[in-house]
């Protein structure tokens, strides 16, 4: 374990919140917080803002300096124990963040600033909605989570960074982002929500007629392929169908000119922290796992990360990515799915537009001038967006209008 860098309180602007006497360090890797420390915070359960989750990553190179993922991990302590906490690193590229800066590196070019270092708050290759600033159960948010925000725009300056992104956010966080000044940029991502369904049939029962024959002629076509399709958690995977996991992950991003960033060791280790949080989707031919979807989960939502298979199947993909984990979130009673950035064909297969929000704390006041007015321009582009492709769901006309109240 290496020793957490002490951040000058002085510089921190930590009392202007109320916390001159508390101490901030900054930790080099997730594990250097401890199991103990980490289990008191509020996360809600979301598997990803997790010891289990964030240090396998960095421990097996995915998350690593050498994936531009250098942990700068912010942890406010007072009185002997971890206060809050905001998992936070310094990024010399934006693969992986899903921040949408693309542009945003020619424009500092453009005006004699450099762009890169930046310091992001999110999770690696994970463009889930969820908490970002962590802060120890029967604590005042209120007090703690302000700390965090104050410590992280001063770290922009100590670090030499061009800004702080804290990437997407809960509501609570948004509205305390806001306030402390960052700007709020509005992403779409497409979501199911489970309203009391008995059954994957009620779900379809609020289909227009030809979106549902459509689809159920989707899911005939894999039972006719004679695939057997399982479900299984974290803790009923050995190392033998990781491997093939793994292998199916990888060879279906290499086929599709990505890059694999979870190595082959990185699945059943997070398996080992996180157990039944992790929910795999499989379709087998005999006994011989040809393909799957790895999903996470908490007590509310599911989220649906990699895809990957050996075979090339009619309608295999949107089985195992889709349509399994709708069923599973009405046999569980989970209220969300969340299946992953992007993706305008999950909308004929009922997964609805919702908003996402990202904050940006931008240090050179020129290039925050001109990122708020970007943002401004963008944000009547993604909300007609929003309501657009909300136009396009499969629902009847009466049963959509139930899903949008």
């Amino acid at each position: 374990m290496q020793p957490a860098s002490l951040f000058s309180i002085a510089h921190a602007g930590l009392e202007q919140v109320g916390f001159n006497a508390m101490e901030i360090r900054l930790h080099a890797s997730a594990d250097d917080i401890s199991q103990s420390d980490w289990s008191g915070l509020d996360t809600g359960g979301d598997p990803f803002a997790n010891r289990a989750f964030l240090g396998t990553e960095e421990r097996v190179g995915a998350s690593s300096t050498a994936m531009a993922w250098q942990a700068q991990h912010i942890a406010l302590r007072g009185q002997g124990q971890l206060l809050g906490l905001l998992p936070l690193y310094l990024r010399t590229h934006s693969f992986g963040d899903f921040s949408r800066d693309w542009n945003w590196p020619g424009a500092w070019r453009q005006a004699g600033i450099p762009y890169y270092p930046k310091l992001v708050s999110g999770i690696p290759y994970t463009p889930s909605p969820g908490p970002r600033l962590l802060v120890r159960l029967g604590l005042d948010r209120q007090g703690i989570a302000p700390a965090l925000v104050e410590a992280a725009k001063a770290l922009v300056g100590e670090s030499g960074a061009s800004s702080w992104q804290c990437l997407f956010v809960e509501d609570e966080d948004r509205k305390l982002l806001e306030h402390a000044g960052l700007l709020m940029r509005r992403g779409v991502q497409f979501h199911w929500f489970n309203r009391g369904y008995g059954a994957f049939d009620d779900f379809l029962a609020g289909f227009t007629s030809a979106k549902r024959k459509k689809l159920k002629r989707e899911r005939r076509a894999v039972t006719e392929c004679g695939l057997r399709l399982e479900v299984r958690h974290g803790d009923e995977i050995d190392d033998a169908l990781w491997q093939a996991i793994h292998r199916q992950y990888r060879n279906t991003f290499i086929r599709y000119g990505n890059h694999p960033a979870f190595p082959a060791e990185f699945f059943p280790q997070v398996a080992r922290g996180l157990g039944r949080q992790v929910v795999v989707f499989l379709a087998f031919g005999g006994d011989t796992p040809l393909a799957s979807a790895i999903c996470y989960r908490d007590a509310r939502t599911l989220y649906g990360r990699h895809w990957g298979t050996d075979v090339d199947a009619p309608g295999l993909h949107f089985e195992l990515c889709y349509y399994q984990g709708i069923e599973y979130c009405i046999r569980h009673g989970l209220q969300r799915f969340e299946p992953g950035a992007q993706g305008e064909h999950k909308l004929a297969r009922g997964f609805e537009p919702v908003p996402t929000w990202s904050g940006f704390w931008i240090a050179d006041p020129g290039m925050r001038r001109a990122v708020a007015n970007f943002i401004n321009r963008e944000d009547a582009a993604m909300q007609d967006y929003e309501a657009e492709t909300a136009n396009r769901l499969p629902f009847r006309r009466n049963a959509a209008g139930d899903a949008n109240q």
